[in-house]
This record gives structure tokens, sequence and C-alpha cells, in this order.
């Protein structure tokens, strides 16, 4: 293992208890655990199963003009939280596609932007050039090496956590956050998730990443790696970056035009692109699949339409839950709707392949109206 990685508090844990250890992000994460990925899938979709994400960066934005600042940095819009409210944006490029995905936090006092742990340099620059350019009255800070994160997710999720907290985790609605105690740690808990299944994410100090981690796991929280993680969320349809979404593509091609508001009063980054984008059409959408042949679907494989190579498997795999093959990629605009018919090169072979509706897995105990 490389020592230039970067460890999160939880690293000795992970390997304690089994873990198979792997570069991601230029973090050290563990893949899975003995018990493999399968088990920890199942886990999450009947139990609770708790994740390591404190390699993901934090950016805390305060000041007067935070809100309007915010605003102009990412495409969803700040002014329709009030405190307490989450929501998932983006940061664009001027060319309108993704530098990332993020997720916004609005505080009484302060904003919080959290990014994917690949693109956290570069986020970050992004949003301190915004900054420069714009004069803002605003402080800026990356709080990311002092902010341990784990989610908590499945079914039983809340149940297995109440016992640990010092406030009804009833009262926190989907896609809101509280400030509270889990088993004595100070923390604040949103309702939110990368999964499908009801649950949360709990930021919290640095130090007191392992203790949180350690009541949860006396409380029965299965350990979950990266490998669950992943089916768990391409089961849902989730973007991910370097895959669904990257800086090559903008949100009205990835399927996600819900979190740009383009008429919201804000100059956003890109805001420009994506207008003149959206008047005269896209040319390609990202769509989700099932494969029909036997084979898996693997990221890069390529995709066959019309006679022609028109793209990639962006993510595939077997679905643990669904027990068949299901993948994204992107198709041409006008062929990208559902019973479309396509061919994925598996090991140079094609198989067919039908555009079905996403998500695919459609069981999750998600609490979308808590």
């Amino acid at each position: 293992m490389s020592e230039e990685l970067k460890r999160t508090p939880l690293a000795d844990h992970h390997k304690a208890l089994g873990g198979k250890m792997v570069p991601f992000a230029g973090w050290e994460m563990p893949v899975q655990y003995p018990t493999g990925i399968l088990a920890e899938h199942k886990a999450v979709r009947t139990g609770t199963g708790i994740f390591d994400v404190s390699h993901m960066g934090e950016f805390e934005v305060t000041g007067p003009d935070r809100n309007a600042f915010v605003n102009r940095v990412t495409t969803n819009d700040v002014g329709a939280l009030d405190a307490g409210g989450v929501q998932y944006s983006a940061i664009l490029s001027p060319e309108g596609t993704f530098v990332d995905d993020c997720t916004v936090y609005r505080f009484d006092d302060r904003l919080m932007i959290v990014v994917n742990a690949s693109n956290r340099a570069k986020a970050w620059e992004h949003i301190v050039d915004q900054k420069q350019a714009g004069g803002a009255n605003i402080r800026l800070r990356d709080i990311s090496d002092d902010t341990g994160l784990l989610a908590v997710q499945g079914p039983k999720a809340e149940a297995m956590l109440q016992p640990l907290a010092s406030f009804p985790l009833s009262s926190i609605g989907y896609y809101r956050c509280a400030t509270g105690k889990l088993a004595g740690v100070g923390c604040f808990i949103s309702r939110t998730g990368y999964t499908g299944e009801d649950g949360f994410e709990v930021y919290c100090r640095w130090k007191d990443t392992v203790a949180l981690w350690e009541a949860c796991s006396l409380a029965g929280a299965t350990p979950i790696g990266l490998g669950a993680r992943d089916s768990l969320r391409l089961e849902m349809g989730y973007a991910l970056y370097g895959q669904e979404i990257d800086e090559t593509i903008t949100p009205l091609e990835a399927g996600l035009a819900w979190i740009v508001k383009l008429d919201k009063g804000a100059p956003f980054t890109g805001l420009p692109a994506l207008k003149a984008q959206k008047e005269r059409g896209v040319t390609r959408k990202t769509v989700g699949f099932k494969l029909e042949g036997r084979g898996i679907p693997r990221h890069g494989y390529p995709v066959w339409f019309g006679g022609k190579q028109v793209d990639q498997v962006r993510s595939g795999g077997q679905s643990p839950s669904l027990g068949y093959a299901i993948g994204t990629t992107m198709l041409p605009a006008h062929a990208a709707k559902i019973g479309t018919k396509f061919e994925v090169e598996c090991r140079g072979e094609r198989l067919p392949a039908e555009v079905v509706r996403r998500p695919f897995y459609t069981g999750g105990s998600v609490k979308k109206g808590a």
C-alpha cells in the first residue's frame, strides 16, 4: 500500500475487521470485508449498514453574502432552503460540464458544500476563484481534515440509532438535518444517503469518528465497503463522478436537469452554456439498461447502436437485488427512451440490451415523506 495514500481515522479498524484495503481517490479504503460484497449489500437492503465516508470533502461558507455566493457557485436554488435544509446540486465549468456534483447544507449562520474526495482540490480551487472574481463578503474554510463522516443506511437504521440519540430521529425529514448527540458525541445528522434505503449521514469531529463508529457497530450496524456502496447506488441509478458524470457531460445530458435552476436569478457558472444547450436540444442522454444476454457489463465496455459504437458502459454489474445485469450508458437523444434495443460488447461478444426505467430497484425504504 502506498505511503502517500491518505487514511481516515478508521483505517486501522477496517484492517482489524479484515477489510480488503484498496486505493480510492487518493485514500486507503476498504472495498469489502470477509463476509463479501453480496452479504454487505443484503445487510443494507434488509437491516443496517455503516460506511466510512470520511474521505469526502467539506467546505464551510460564512459571512453576510454566503447564501448569494453559494447560489452563484452551485446550480440548485439555495434560496429554496431554510435552516436545516439539504439539497443535491452541482458545481459546473463555464462550458456547463461537471466540476463535481455536491450536497449543500444550510444552517442559521453558515452553509456547507460536500464534494467528492477525488474532486476536493479541484472544487476548492474553483470556489476560491469564484470568490476572488465576485468580491463576495464571505469566508471560506476547507474543513475536510477536521470532519469525520459516517453513513448509517438501511430500513432499520432509525431504530438502531435512536437509543444512541439525544433527540427523536423521526423529527429529521428527508433531505433535512439536525444538530445533536449520538452516543454522547456532538454531531449533525442528515436524512440523506447513496443507497435508496432510509438512513442518515453523520458528521462529527475527526477525532470523534472512531468512538461513533464503535457505538454504531455495538448497536448492530454491519460494516460496508466500497464494493457494496457501488452496487447499492447503481441499483438506484445514482450518478458517480468519473462514470455517469464528468468534465465532458452536462446535467441536461446526464438526466439531472432537476438540480439546475436556470431561472433562479443567480448567474451561476455554466448558466449561459446550459441555456444554449437547452435551446438547441441535447444530442445524447444517459439511460439505464438491462442486459438481456448472459454477461456482465463492466465500466468501459463498448456500446453499439445502429451499427456504430456510440458510447461505453458508464456503470454496470450484476444487480444483487434483482438477479440480472444492469448498467448505464449514453445513447443518441432520439434513441434514449424506454424499450430501445442496442448492444453491449462484453469480452468481444455483442450482447442485446434494452433501455429500462431508473431506479432499477424500487423496493428501497427511503422515507421521502418524512
